[in-house]
């Protein structure tokens, strides 16, 4: 198709697991706009767009509450134990005798790194759960209560409840790796929710078969849809394929957006969402 009409395209619609490096806007010479469907776009050169002065739009907001429902339920499946325990009744194993004991949320600290739209809406869910707040993000977020961490080693030495909503990206690769895990430490729960990038899986790995780490969640992976096998055999580990914003709902919404930030463009109004890295304004058209 490329090789056909790349050279009449103005305008694509990305879901993130095409990279749209500069080889391929080699092979777009009329490409204006690219439409992400999802917040994370780091499977854009954003540098190399905004240089060629192409506008990159993501999908922010309309996804923020389903991905921090999500997040807190994945955090509690994951210290609770919830999926081990429905095979485990399944497969019988409750005539033989109750379900193990599990750790729980109630003596814990909880650590958010990456404190955007989606981290501070998980914030606000836990705070009824009475439990310490602390966060990392490169600067302190105005107005927020909770304790400020400039490294996301500091923060995994406070807590032990780790959950990780960084955009990915070369600045964030592997910022969770085998130093981070261990200072969360062997009672320590990571919860992933950002980019699959974002954490090293083989130090995770590791942690979690060495008793480095209790356990951990994990909804994205780094090389979707694969993912590492080690992580699928292991019991302390909860596992789902990128659905945080996978509702009927959220998904409607979020087609909705990428669809209107290229209708505004092309009407001449601008898009609706773009990124900070390729800003828009009616003097730049």
């Amino acid at each position: 198709m490329l090789a056909e009409r790349g050279a009449e395209i103005r305008g694509i619609v990305t879901r993130g697991r095409l990279p749209i490096n500069a080889a391929l806007m080699d092979r777009l010479p009329k490409l204006e706009i690219v439409s992400g469907f999802g917040v994370g776009y780091d499977s854009v050169d954003v540098a190399e767009a905004a240089r060629r002065g192409i506008v990159v739009t993501n999908t922010p907001d309309v996804l923020t509450d389903e991905v921090a429902d999500f997040t807190v339920g994945l955090t509690l499946a994951t210290i609770r134990e919830i999926p081990q325990s429905d095979v485990y009744l399944r497969s019988g194993g409750w005539n033989g005798g109750p379900f193990r004991l599990t750790a729980t949320l109630r003596d814990r600290t909880i650590g958010i790194a990456g404190m955007g739209r989606i981290g501070q809406a998980v914030a606000k869910r836990l705070e009824p759960f009475g439990r310490p707040i602390a966060y990392h993000s490169r600067r302190p977020v105005e107005g927020l209560g909770y304790r400020h961490f400039p490294d996301l080693l500091g923060l995994a030495q406070a807590c032990d409840v780790l959950i990780v909503i960084l955009p990915g990206g070369a600045a964030t690769n592997k910022a969770v790796n085998a130093e981070v895990l261990k200072a969360l430490g062997p009672n320590g729960v990571l919860i992933n929710v950002a980019r699959g990038s974002v954490v090293d899986e083989a130090a995770l790995v590791d942690a979690l078969t060495s008793g480095g780490i209790l356990a951990a969640g994990l909804d994205v992976f780094e090389r979707e849809p694969a993912y590492m096998p080690e992580l699928g055999r292991l019991a302390n580990v909860v596992l789902t394929p990128h659905v945080g914003s996978g509702t009927h709902w959220t998904r409607e919404r979020m087609a909705d957006l990428t669809v209107a930030n290229l209708e505004t463009w092309f009407d001449g109004k601008g898009p609706v969402t773009p990124v900070p890295e390729t800003p828009w304004t009616a003097q730049s058209a």
